[in-house]
């Protein structure tokens, strides 16, 4: 089969490579975008300290985020109406809140209560005590606000990708007997994984670009950095340039983890679905094999 000649396709190509060529010569060969600028403070240490936090904040509230949200995927599952309404209760109002205001009152908690501690409700029993404004200090402040904001979004993704499980396969570990643990372990999360992946690397993403909302907190991490170091300067675009350019490298790097995470799965469930087919073949005895009866001609 000869492919027809498209005229459309060429003058496609033709202003993809002029609009690409337009960008270059208007960005790289723009003397105002401070390039010398963006050289100068791309790896300098107070740029990396901030890219450090940025990170560090990135992973451990993603990984907070991930207990949180699979206990609350969990109990949106639960039978009990009272376990699925708290579930549901937490979600909702933590993906209607802005993370900006979350980080504020989180910020501000001290004010509103001075100690934390651990007793009954309406009576003065309590098993000691902690002054809040030695429990929640920046980094902690910034750990807990992004990982409640992040939870109830992770939360969702794990139990859509439970539910995704073929009901099938929960109904028939049930019948064999395997209990709820050994179920969910072994049959369901295996499964539930390879449709929950994508989703929640694309959440590690969006969580790292979040962490430039602590800035509010006057946390150094990369973009509270870098508006100290262009507020001294008035270097904004070079400096900005430099944030841009280290986050695109972060969400790349989780990017490239997704594809490779994925590749290795989809080949994990190549291999389990061979290992099966070859497990479950029948093979027929030879002497009841039917014999092809020889016709002479």
């Amino acid at each position: 089969m000869i492919a027809t000649k498209n005229p459309l396709r060429y003058i496609g190509i033709v202003v993809c490579i002029f609009v690409i060529v337009l960008l270059i010569e208007s960005v790289f060969f723009n003397a105002k975008w401070g390039w010398p600028v963006f050289r100068q403070w791309f790896f300098d240490p107070a740029i990396l300290n901030g890219l450090y936090l940025t990170l560090k904040l990135t992973v451990f509230a993603m990984l907070l985020s991930f207990v949180i949200g699979g206990i609350l995927a969990v109990m949106r599952l639960s039978s009990s109406w009272l376990i699925r309404s708290v579930a549901w209760s937490y979600i909702w109002l933590f993906r209607s809140l802005p993370l900006i205001v979350v980080l504020i009152i989180l910020y501000n908690f001290s004010y509103l209560y001075e100690y934390i501690a651990l007793g009954i409700p309406f009576t003065d029993i309590h098993a000691g005590q902690l002054k809040t404004i030695n429990a929640l200090d920046q980094f902690t402040t910034a750990l807990v606000g992004l990982a409640m904001i992040q939870s109830a979004y992770t939360a969702e993704v794990i139990r859509g990708g439970i539910l995704a499980v073929d009901h099938g396969q929960v109904e028939a570990s049930s019948a064999l007997g395997l209990s709820w643990w050994r179920r969910t372990t072994r049959i369901i999360l295996p499964q539930a994984i390879r449709g929950i992946l994508p989703a929640i690397v694309n959440e590690c993403i969006s969580l790292s670009k979040g962490t430039a909302i602590v800035y509010v907190l006057a946390m150094p991490e990369l973009f509270y950095t870098v508006q100290m170091i262009y507020n001294r300067n008035q270097e904004v675009i070079p400096l900005l340039m430099v944030a841009a350019v280290w986050y695109i490298i972060i969400t790349s790097i989780f990017a490239v983890m997704q594809y490779y995470l994925e590749a290795i799965l989809a080949r994990g469930e190549r291999k389990s679905t061979s290992h099966w087919a070859h497990s479950w073949k029948v093979r027929i005895p030879a002497a009841l094999r039917p014999v092809r009866e020889n016709h002479e001609s």
